[in-house]
């Protein structure tokens, strides 16, 4: 009979009652805050807003609302700060481009927090490897008003978007990387490759597939997994595998030519792929890429799914590797976080700079409540880690956030706090997190824990 249980369990050792705000203020440090505030112009000399109190009023109030509202933000923020802004009009002027970078400065910040302190180590399949990354983007839904600031990619379209671009780093156990394009914006311009790819599988979808983007993950010492493109047709050199009997010769023909006559199960084989290198100075010069493509065929679709990779043979088989494509499923429940616990997609204003904090703020929610989820998952024995997935720990931590905030704020006041509520709170996340079904298969499972 399959176990099944609401109860947190017991951790290897106890966890102190400070964790969760220990853990916070180890990520956000208040001197940190405080000099990010002051290089982007977000506070002056004669500040009348405290950066911290606001800085943490916006990461767990605005980020974990579903309905935002700025009238609720200023509310808690007075709450708490040591000089209220009695005013709205007063509140709602301190959303300025300098709130919008610092708050994009602090994301920063924290995505390199969460890189130093990885959440998640790679199977022993994968452990000679860096990291494995995921590349994607999602879009959010604006005003018409903002159109000439994030035009669409339909000039008819009734609606502005900007596309959400992120890097996930399945070590950090979240974004490696976010940044904000107008939704117009073509994938493959998002994916600036560079010496973070060294060591590390890309994993992209076909909205990224680009040879000249392939050829320069590879000279900067990385990996990619991608989807072959329908319209390419690369030139098969040879295969990786032996096949008895009447086996289909691949040597010089290509690779459409030869998928009709195949009745093999797996094909693994090194290819070659002419493509036009990027212009410099007005000239582009060609060249070749040398890659493995792998077919698998799929009795359900009764079709191969082909993959294209610069994978070594000895390091995953065919069949590994299109099970760890499938993993990239992992950035649609990053993106399915954002919008259904941290409200990415709930921006009902038109003001520019309100939009862009509200969307900054969703993603520093995500940043803490990643952190958190890690620095719990440390106190808990191996076996029951698994069982705390981060969507389910999200919905956990946007229930509890509104007094994670109270306490945060009452510790940086110099406010005694007793250890009773902080446990109680510790408690019910981790009684609300865990999966209760024991048993139940993890897609990632093979892969990293």
């Amino acid at each position: 009979m399959r176990h099944t249980s609401n109860r947190a369990p017991r951790t290897a050792r106890g966890p102190p009652a400070t964790l969760l705000q220990d853990t916070l203020l180890e990520l956000f440090p208040s001197d940190v805050l405080q000099r990010i505030a002051e290089e982007t112009g977000f506070v002056r000399r004669h500040r009348k807003v405290d950066p911290i109190a606001f800085f943490w009023a916006v990461t767990l109030e605005a980020g974990v609302y579903l309905q935002r509202s700025l009238e609720q933000l200023r509310f808690v923020y007075n709450h708490k700060a040591p000089k209220p802004l009695y005013s709205y009009a007063s509140f709602y002027d301190r959303f300025t481009p300098e709130l919008v970078e610092f708050l994009h400065q602090c994301v920063a910040y924290g995505l390199s927090q969460l890189k130093s302190a990885p959440g998640n180590r790679l199977s022993r399949k994968l452990a000679r490897f860096e990291d494995i990354l995921i590349q994607d983007s999602t879009i959010v839904r604006l005003y018409a008003s903002l159109a000439a600031l994030y035009p669409p990619v339909r000039a008819n379209h009734p609606a502005a978007g900007v596309k959400v671009a992120t890097l996930v780093s399945v070590r950090a156990n979240g974004p490696k990387r976010v940044e904000l394009y107008a939704e117009n914006t073509n994938d493959r311009d998002t994916l600036k490759v560079g010496p973070w790819v060294r060591n590390s599988i890309l994993l992209t979808d076909l909205g990224f597939y680009k040879h000249q983007a392939f050829a320069r993950i590879e000279e900067n010492g990385g990996f990619y997994l991608t989807r072959l493109h329908a319209l390419v047709n690369p030139r098969l050199v040879r295969s990786f595998r032996i096949h008895r009997g009447m086996a289909v010769e691949l040597e010089g023909r290509r690779w459409k030519e030869v998928e009709p006559h195949l009745h093999r199960e797996v094909l693994d084989a090194e290819v070659e792929i002419d493509f036009d290198r990027r212009k410099y100075g007005g000239h582009s010069s060609c060249d070749t890429l040398n890659a493995r493509l792998v077919a698998v065929w799929n009795e359900e679709a009764r079709k191969y799914h082909v993959y294209l990779t610069n994978l070594p043979v000895d390091v995953l088989s065919a069949e590994e590797g299109a099970s760890l494509y499938g993993c990239r499923w992992e950035i649609e429940l990053v993106f399915k976080e954002l919008k259904s616990e941290y409200a990415l997609d709930r921006v009902n204003t038109s003001n520019r700079h309100v939009v862009e904090a509200l969307l900054w703020a969703s993603v520093l929610t995500m940043v803490v409540s990643r952190r958190l989820h890690t620095a719990v998952r440390e106190r808990i024995k191996e076996e029951y880690r698994p069982r705390y997935t981060p969507i389910r720990w999200a919905r956990a931590f946007r229930e509890q956030s509104g007094r994670i905030l109270d306490t945060l704020l009452d510790r940086l006041h110099r406010k005694r706090i007793p250890p009773e509520p902080l446990l109680e709170i510790a408690r019910a996340l981790m009684a609300r997190a865990i999966d209760p079904n024991a048993g139940r298969t993890r897609f990632r499972a093979e892969y990293w824990a």
